[in-house]
């Protein structure tokens, strides 16, 4: 009997149950599709996922696939082989225009805006987007109604009104809303303004040399945050990230709406049903008179080794392609609500009436493309879809770390203005060093091949997405 092409994929182990089953399942359909094949997914630590692909690489053992979390994408772009080369291809340059690949059709032309726009460098689709999300605004609607509330708030002016009436209540919240101190949030509250962290706009015309913390698109959500925890309206647990203590406030109803990701949905329904409250669901507020211009997203994209011989190369591109199929791509948004990457899945979940019957795994993919009714557009909108231009950055944990401690600070009573003046110039430390790491062969070094980083917190040592399972249990 013939050997088969051994396909060696790594992926980030989520710790959510039941990830890996799925990851496993995926790769046993593929061999059955194709038999010459070996798919060998392996399950890695995320917080230390681009460290483990480097030392792989110098070791001579680089899998053929490896899924990045978008923070990390900077690395990976600029990682190198062992003997100077790219560690990574461009998809697609490897697909050369292609419309299939070992029978499977090359579905880049299918993949939504937002992600295709995010993962583009230099004109090129440099990766596969594998898991897409956003933020959101989640309500309490029983205690909305009770304060006599009948619509989400959309814009920020609406979420202080509202913030007003519940903190009002006689029988209400102990706060009125709360969020994560995230740099995802801060991510999205730029990108509504148009506004960047780092020049060469965003680091897409060109590497980021410099970081503006101060920006006044910055500012000016910082402001805002500032004024709803003044009030009291805002609960600030006092931790950074605190996923979990968020989520448990609003599990318990200590707070009637919390802003989150996506990809919570699964979670903030379970938690409503779990806790005998309704739920809604909306689009995260912007500011009401200042331009919208795009959205931020978040995820993770399956990068493929560069050098491959063909046979494992034209293995990996058909794998990736039959991964974005419409029905594998569809199932798999049922399986754990990240939104569906490609229009065809979406249309296939319209077609069999999934969002008639979770109309709240709709709102994501609506929320990325779509600019919100009411809000005024961007001269720098050119079409439908919101702008997509998340940064490109060294180092991006690093940077989110010094962001979120900054804020942290702010609430607990500095000046903002002052203190991300100094949050820059520390942000900036890190960029100079992980940009002189690359210059000495790639970027090696732990602090510029890391995910996420926290001051305060260690990552899956204190949190990690498994804390989830601890407020309430999803029974998958």
């Amino acid at each position: 009997m013939k050997s088969r092409t051994v396909i060696d994929v790594w992926v980030p182990d989520l710790t959510f149950p039941g990830w890996m089953d799925r990851w496993y399942q995926q790769a046993a359909d593929f061999e059955r599709r194709h038999p010459e094949y070996e798919v060998r997914v392996s399950g890695q630590d995320f917080w230390t996922f681009p460290l483990k692909v480097a030392e792989a690489s110098a070791a001579g053992n680089m899998p053929a696939l490896a899924e990045y979390y978008f923070y990390a994408g900077q690395a990976a772009y600029d990682s190198l082989a062992p003997d100077g080369s790219p560690m990574f291809a461009s998809l697609e340059k490897a697909l050369a225009g292609r419309s299939e690949v070992l029978g499977e059709p090359v579905v880049l032309h299918d993949v939504i805006k937002p992600l295709r726009d995010y993962y583009t460098y230099n004109g090129d689709l440099a990766c596969m987007p594998s898991v897409g999300t956003t933020s959101l605004i989640y309500a309490n609607k029983d205690i909305m109604r009770r304060a006599g509330i009948d619509a989400l708030p959309r814009t920020w002016r609406e979420v202080e009104e509202v913030c007003d009436r519940l903190a009002a209540m006689k029988d209400g919240p102990a706060y009125p809303i709360t969020w994560s101190d995230h740099g995802t949030f801060f991510q999205q509250a730029l990108a509504i303004q148009g506004g960047l962290l780092v020049d060469n706009h965003n680091g897409r015309t060109g590497p980021a040399t410099t970081v503006d913390l101060a920006s006044n698109e910055m500012l000016t959500w910082v402001e805002w945050w500032r004024g709803l925890h003044a009030k009291g309206h805002y609960l600030w647990t006092g931790g950074i990230p605190d996923w979990a203590g968020t989520f448990k406030a609003f599990a318990d109803q200590t707070a009637a709406i919390r802003i989150t990701s996506s990809n919570d949905v699964n979670y903030m329904v379970q938690a409503a049903k779990a806790n005998g409250f309704d739920i809604e669901v909306g689009i995260f507020p912007y500011p009401d008179d200042i331009p919208y211009v795009g959205n931020a997203v978040a995820g993770t994209g399956i990068w493929m080794a560069n050098n491959l011989d063909e046979a494992t190369q034209e293995g990996a591109l058909a794998f990736l392609m039959w991964l974005h199929s419409p029905r594998v791509a569809a199932d798999r948004h049922k399986a754990n609500s990240f939104m569906p990457l490609t229009h065809s899945s979406f249309a296939l979940l319209e077609e069999e009436g999934w969002f008639a019957e979770h109309p709240y795994h709709r709102v994501a993919s609506e929320h990325v493309l779509a600019y919100p009714e009411g809000a005024i557009r961007s001269v720098r909108a050119t079409g439908d879809v919101p702008i997509s231009e998340g940064a490109l950055i060294g180092d991006f944990a690093g940077n989110q770390d010094v962001m979120t401690r900054a804020m942290g600070d702010v609430l607990n009573g500095a000046d903002p203005v002052t203190r991300f003046i100094e949050a820059t110039a520390e942000a900036q430390r890190r960029l100079d060093d992980y940009n002189a790491d690359r210059a000495d062969g790639g970027p090696t070094s732990p602090s510029s091949l890391r995910v996420e980083h926290f001051a305060a917190a260690a990552a899956g040592r204190d949190y990690s997405a498994a804390d989830m399972e601890k407020v309430v249990k999803l029974g998958r």
